[in-house]
């Protein structure tokens, strides 16, 4: 098989390997710096940090909320876990105004009436993490450590790209003004680094979620300027095709979440644009069922049924349909150089399983193969989608056993391989 294109099984002994280590003198040490192309980080779903502000169009749901108790200053939203640790009355005005609302003259979900948010610190890795203890490391900060223990420098040629993962990239054509926003930051940043660096091109790493918002920026930039900017794309923890673990998810409407992590998780009590995102997509899973009932089963082909057996109204069925469905039925490889690293060896839902019908109990899960998040089925479609496509100059997939969806960017050994891949990708030469 084409060394461009194969599959490589790590074996423990590579795992004991060194990243690469810059030593020496300062002059040496600068040299090296120079020798790396910018690196752009796109975390996962929630790791990026949103601000708030309110003004007087904003209803708080409780007295506790809106601006005499809140002020109309900017104020953390996302994550705020030190602010709801000593004021938890907050947590249901935090839930309330990060709630999205659809407009149907407008064709495009935006925040509720006077609130105010913005991203914080785009372009910086300082823009995504967590003031959470237990959600330490779940935000790429091990690999930014890792990065800057191999030569990398934060503002130089290390950048971080926060999103707004409220909302999500829709069908082409229709409005989505927010993650249009994105795309042109995005691209500002890319060309910036590059600048930075001498006029190299810019490796792309992304983990979970990130790698969508990735592979659409790419699909939505000219090819020229996609093989003059972009290096390479080092995408973690994602295959193609959506994940089953989400249908669990959907299929309960808890209402009121006990946290705010929880309200996130939810999707803003099914208020995000981001909501339908990873659905299972019928060109990756076909036919075979995902949920089971007594009545009937549902495959991804039966998405919109599910959805409404779910509770989701008809107008939200449409949004699936329209914003959300045609890009999942319309997977492409990226057109530049590309490597895919996952875990696999760790149970994940494969199926769900309401025998009753009952969506409000939690269902008998059915376990399959992937990082306990990323199915196998979505990360063996990498091959097929991108692999196999006679235009991807460059692509290359890497199974790491027994590494988590969050161990990708937290455990030492992985990310020592994926270290060792990122700088693999800096001296790729691709024809």
């Amino acid at each position: 098989m084409d060394a461009h294109r194969r599959r490589l099984m790590p074996q423990f002994l590579l795992f004991l390997l060194a990243t690469v280590c810059f030593i020496g003198a300062p002059s040496e040490a600068h040299e090296a710096m120079s020798a790396l192309h910018p690196v752009v980080l796109l975390p996962g779903y929630s790791c990026s940090q949103l601000d708030a502000r309110l003004t007087d169009e904003y209803q708080p749901p409780t007295p506790a909320c809106g601006i005499p108790k809140q002020s109309r200053d900017w104020f953390r939203l996302w994550e705020n876990f030190t602010a709801l640790q000593e004021d938890p009355a907050l947590l249901p005005c935090y839930a309330d105004q990060l709630r999205l609302v659809f407009d149907p003259v407008a064709g495009d979900y935006h925040n509720l009436p006077g609130v105010k948010t913005r991203v914080v610190s785009f372009g910086s890795t300082r823009g995504f993490g967590s003031d959470n203890p237990a959600r330490k490391n779940n935000c790429m900060e091990g690999l930014v450590e890792a990065l800057e223990g191999a030569g990398y420098t934060e503002g130089k040629n290390l950048f971080g790209a926060p999103y707004d993962f409220r909302y999500a990239p829709a069908t082409p054509g229709l409005p989505q003004r927010v993650f249009s926003d994105f795309l042109s930051s995005l691209t500002n940043l890319v060309e910036s680094a590059s600048r930075m660096n001498g006029n190299k091109p810019v490796i792309l790493v992304t983990h979970s979620f990130g790698g969508a918002f990735a592979m659409e920026f790419l699909h939505r930039s000219p090819l020229p300027w996609r093989r003059r900017y972009v290096k390479h794309l080092v995408m973690l923890g994602l295959g193609v095709g959506g994940s089953p673990v989400i249908l669990q998810v959907l299929a309960s409407n808890a209402g009121r979440p006990s946290s705010l992590l929880g309200s996130v998780l939810s999707f803003g009590n099914r208020s995000f644009a981001s909501t339908f995102s990873i659905l299972p997509s019928p060109n990756v899973y076909g036919h075979r069922p995902l949920v089971i009932t007594r009545a009937k089963n549902y495959s991804a082909d039966d998405m919109p049924e599910f959805l409404t057996a779910a509770g989701f109204s008809d107008e939200e069925v449409a949004q699936y349909r329209t914003r959300t469905l045609p890009l999942a039925l319309n997977p492409r490889a990226p057109l530049v150089p590309m490597t895919c690293i996952n875990g696999v060896g760790v149970p994940t839902i494969d199926k769900v399983v309401y025998w009753d019908g009952n969506f409000s109990v939690n269902p008998q899960l059915v376990y399959g193969d992937g990082d306990g998040t990323v199915n196998l089925v979505a990360v063996l479609a990498l091959d097929k989608v991108i692999g196999d496509d006679p235009d991807q100059r460059y692509f290359k997939s890497v199974l790491i056993p027994n590494v988590t969806h969050i161990g990708m960017i937290s455990d030492d050994l992985a990310l020592k391989r994926v270290v060792r891949e990122i700088m693999e990708a800096n001296n790729q030469v691709t024809s």
